[in-house]
């Protein structure tokens, strides 16, 4: 786990600490943040809720347009697309997000999470806005 990206994470956005995700890497081109299956983040049948792993996924492509940030700007989405392939019915889940586009005004970048198995449990594909001063 990388603590201190974990640290900032959750200090920046508190809910990150709520819903207990934590980061194992964190740099420009590639962020990978966790999570955890738990019965409370569930929907029918066990099912982890589909609205966890979009934020995961949301928070993966956050940190990683924030990595790649000019000095004094910061981001927001603007715009997500996720596709759910997989159920998740136990275990962590892992959010890895590397980037499609960096450029002046948008940061584009996909996020897949992965259940412990590996398996593809979702896709993300979000632009975020980068904000000038």
């Amino acid at each position: 786990m990388d603590e201190a990206f974990t640290k900032a994470l959750q200090e920046l956005a508190p809910y990150a600490r709520t819903l207990g995700i934590t980061a194992d890497e964190a740099t420009p081109d590639r962020v990978v943040l966790r999570g955890a299956w738990t019965e409370e983040r569930c929907t029918m049948a066990g099912v982890l809720h589909g609205g966890f792993l979009m934020t995961l996924a949301d928070m993966a492509v956050a940190s990683l347009a924030f990595l790649n940030l000019p000095k004094g700007a910061s981001t927001t989405t603007i715009e997500s697309k996720t596709n759910f392939v997989a159920a998740v019915r136990g275990g962590e889940v892992t959010a890895t997000a590397t980037p499609v586009h960096v450029g002046r005004r948008t940061i584009v970048a996909q996020a897949d999470v992965h259940d412990r198995a590996g398996k593809l449990a979702s896709r993300t594909l979000q632009t975020q806005a980068v904000l000038e001063g």
